[in-house]
Parts: C-alpha cells; sequence; structure tokens
C-alpha cells in the first residue's frame, strides 16, 4: 500500500528537521573553531568570516597537555572496549547457551546494577582504589568502564548468539571440536556484527567519560575531557576559539568511528528482534 500525500510530504520534512537538530551543534562547534576570537560571540552570528588556524596553534602552544590527555583517553578506550567485548561475548554465550536459575538471578542482579547512578559507587571505591594504589592510572578507568557496560553489551552479544543456530556447534562437536574451537571458529565469526556493536556504546562512553576521570585521575591518566573542563576553568578568562579548537580535535575521532560502524549500531540495537 503506497504512502498517502502527507506522509511523503511530512517524511522528509521531518528526517531535514531531525539531521539540523543533531547536526547543527556539531557544525556551530567545528565552525567556531576556525573563527577569529571577535567572531566567536557575535551577535547574530557570523557564517561568513576569513577562516585562521590561530585557534589551533593557540591550543598547540598552550594547552600541550591535551595532547597528552589525548593519548590517555586513547589508551583507556581501547583497553576498555577490548576488554568489555572479550568478556561480554563470553558471558553471552553462557546465557544463550545455558539455562539455570542461578544465571537468572545473575542477570537480574546486572541490570539493578546497570541501574544504578555512578555517583553513587564512586565515593565508596575511592577509598578502596587508593589503598590498592590504583588511582590515577589507566587501568582503574578500563576496569570502572568496563564494568559499567558489562550488562548492557552482555545482552547484546546474548541477542547475537541466539540467532546462531545450535546445530552448527553440535556438528562441530560430532566432528571433535571442544568448546575453545567452537568459539574460535563459529561464535566469534558469526557474531562479529554483534562485537562491533557492542564496542560501539563502550567506546563512545569511555572517549567522552568525565565523572569517574574527575574522581580517580589527577595527572598521568587524565583524560582529555578533564583538560577540555580545565580550559573552561581557567583563571584568566575563558579562550573560546581555543575550547572550541580542542573539542573539535576530540570530537574527530569519534564521528569518525561513529559512521564507520553506524551500520552495526542499528543491527545491536534490533538485534533479536526478528527471530521467533
Amino acid at each position: 500500500m503506497r504512502d498517502s500525500l502527507p506522509t511523503r510530504i511530512l517524511r522528509p520534512i521531518c528526517f531535514v528537521l531531525i539531521a539540523v537538530w543533531s547536526g547543527f551543534p556539531i557544525f556551530f562547534l567545528v565552525m567556531s573553531s576556525f573563527k577569529p576570537p571577535r567572531d566567536i560571540l557575535a551577535f547574530p552570528p557570523r557564517f561568513f568570516f576569513t577562516p585562521t588556524l590561530d585557534n589551533y596553534t593557540a591550543l598547540v602552544t598552550r594547552w600541550p597537555e591535551f595532547f597528552e590527555a589525548l593519548q590517555s583517553s586513547l589508551i583507556v578506550t581501547i583497553g576498555a572496549t577490548v576488554l568489555t567485548v572479550v568478556a561480554t561475548t563470553l558471558a553471552g554465550y553462557v546465557y544463550s547457551r545455558v539455562r539455570s536459575r542461578l544465571l537468572a538471578a545473575s542477570a537480574f542482579l546486572m541490570i539493578v546494577i546497570r541501574m544504578v547512578p555512578p555517583i553513587v559507587i564512586t565515593l565508596p571505591l575511592f577509598p578502596v582504589i587508593n589503598y590498592l594504589r590504583l588511582s590515577d592510572t589507566h587501568i582503574v578507568l578500563i576496569v570502572l568502564y568496563t564494568t559499567f557496560f558489562v550488562s548492557l553489551n552482555t545482552w547484546i552479544m546474548k541477542a547475537f548468539i541466539d540467532q546462531i543456530p545450535r546445530e552448527i556447534e553440535e556438528a562441530a562437536v560430532i566432528d571433535g571440536a571442544g568448546l575453545m574451537q567452537i568459539l574460535r571458529y563459529i561464535i566469534l565469526p558469526l557474531s562479529a556484527q554483534g562485537m562491533i556493536a557492542a564496542s560501539t556504546f563502550v567506546f563512545i562512553f569511555s572517549w567522552n567519560e568525565f565523572l569517574f576521570a574527575f574522581i580517580f585521575t589527577t595527572t598521568d591518566a587524565k583524560t582529555a575531557p578533564l583538560v577540555i573542563s580545565e580550559m573552561v576553568g581557567a583563571v584568566d578568562g575563558v579562550e573560546w576559539g581555543v575550547l572550541f579548537a580542542a573539542a573539535t580535535v576530540q570530537l574527530i575521532p569519534i564521528l569518525v568511528f561513529v559512521i564507520a560502524v553506524q551500520k552495526y549500531v542499528i543491527a545491536g540495537l534490533t538485534a533479536g528482534s526478528l527471530k521467533g
């Protein structure tokens, strides 16, 4: 059945409005990073101006710690993403293939823990992390970010593995394959799309996370969002051009990553919806 005329008219209009609503902040951010300081906060906004790289030059010269923080962000993000994908793939396989009351109870517990606000667990964790001498290290952020996303990503991986026919594994067992061979040659290749979808959520969260990094790091493991917050609270005033330049630099990797894996994110959100 063909759509009605109003539907055919309203649909593209809605798409355009959503695109403008979502894309304009990014456009304004990037555009402002190339503006001279006098034009950044001008009213009405100036959309026509002579682009300049002065803001990026100032970022390099005045805030070299920002690029060190970017390296920390990259280490933490990759570490948390890899650890989360490995843990949740194995957990998803267990939840998909094994049925028991204990597992059902643990699944409920994971959901409850995921609903707890992060700030609630940071305060009791602070003295523990200090006692273990893990404060201001990459490993503490990697573990915290992994823990925060284990529950969600486990269910994503379970939904993908549920779609893999058990008959394939049974045939592999008959041929003499062990558990590790089944995981390596059957589960991992067939659930690769789900692994990419699951990694996207933790990648975005880890790259942009502020609260845990603010509480548990000071200098050595400081991430990019912390340095950007320092730019906002600078004693000698906010240099908006430099701030926008830093935000743009931080935005580029995550934007490229999301565009590259967007189809897998959609697959992750709809995984299991068509399973009978």
